[in-house]
């Protein structure tokens, strides 16, 4: 089981509308033999978990992030086998911050959280300082959540995206690399301390890459201000290319209060890719995800 101050490899596969777009061409409701084709890829690419386990990954570090819909035989079995659990209350693919199950007013949302019992309970939100986002009601239904999974005792993991405004990114020349070198960072730590202002309390910050150690350093200033010494953040992968994540793990893991990361579609995206094509075993699909797994852990320890 991970501790709070120890070093957590995540394993991301809570993805699911995009996942069914992109990778299965599914537009709209599947069908059960497509739920069922889907949870059984999502259990190959765990077993790529498991034999990156077998292979030394020391298992008192790795996590996974599942989703209940298309994961819960995933989450049963990392609970077995004593892996780190995270799961997802956020409905797939909205802009706005909206629960899978269930209402803010209810607490069924809660119920299929005590189902599982995850270790941590994550929340994707997008959100800018200068965003077009309805922010007082993202931030309301937030402290919800966010006193929700504190009173119950579990970890809550924020997964923030601070997507650029079309007036940001003309800023910098519609240049994606110039907006998360020059402005993206200091975006990030403004929606992290309004958050923290409003009552939003996470125990981990899942963050984009950072670009430099200053950068992170001034997440973690962010995170952690105010007496919230125990607040750590984590590296999100963002389905980029493994030069761009190793950058980012070797700026991340050099600071303090960065602890690790959580990877998914760069990790299991193209293997996934093959197999549906017919290029791929399940043996291949298993090895490729293990080594690209373990090849993260490594440069995160190097």
């Amino acid at each position: 089981m991970v501790t709070s101050n120890s070093d957590l490899f995540i394993l991301a596969m809570d993805h699911r509308d995009s996942l069914l777009r992109d990778l299965y061409g599914i537009d709209g409701d599947p069908t059960g033999e497509q739920i069922a084709r889907v949870s059984a890829h999502k259990g190959l690419v765990f077993d790529g978990l498991l034999r990156a386990i077998e292979g030394g990954v020391d298992i008192s570090r790795v996590a996974v992030l599942v989703d209940e819909r298309y994961g819960a035989d995933v989450a049963v079995r990392a609970r077995e086998a004593g892996i780190d659990l995270a799961m997802p209350i956020e409905r797939s693919g909205e802009p706005l911050f909206l629960l899978e199950y269930g209402t803010f007013g209810d607490g069924e949302w809660m119920r299929h959280v005590e189902a599982f019992g995850p270790d941590q309970v994550k929340v994707l939100v997008r959100d800018n300082p200068n965003g077009s986002f309805n922010r007082l009601l993202q931030f309301d239904r937030l402290v919800t959540v966010s006193n929700a999974i504190r009173a119950s005792g579990r970890k809550f993991l924020v997964e923030l995206l601070v997507p650029a405004t079309p007036s940001q990114l003309e800023s910098v020349g519609s240049d994606a690399l110039r907006y998360d070198t020059e402005l993206r960072a200091g975006l990030t730590a403004q929606v992290i301390e309004e958050m923290q202002d409003e009552g939003i309390e996470p125990d981990i910050w899942k963050v984009e890459g950072l670009e430099t150690e200053q950068d992170a350093r001034t997440i973690v200033s962010a995170a952690q201000r105010g007496g919230r010494s125990k607040v750590s953040c984590i590296v999100l992968g963002r389905d980029s290319t493994q030069q761009r994540l190793d950058h980012w793990l070797e700026v991340a893991s050099a600071v303090d209060g960065f602890r690790g990361f959580a990877i998914g579609r760069s990790i299991w995206e193209k293997p996934l890719t093959d197999h549906l094509a017919g290029t791929a075993s399940d043996e291949e699909l298993v090895r490729r995800v293990a080594a690209s797994y373990t090849h993260f852990v490594q440069t995160w320890e190097r």
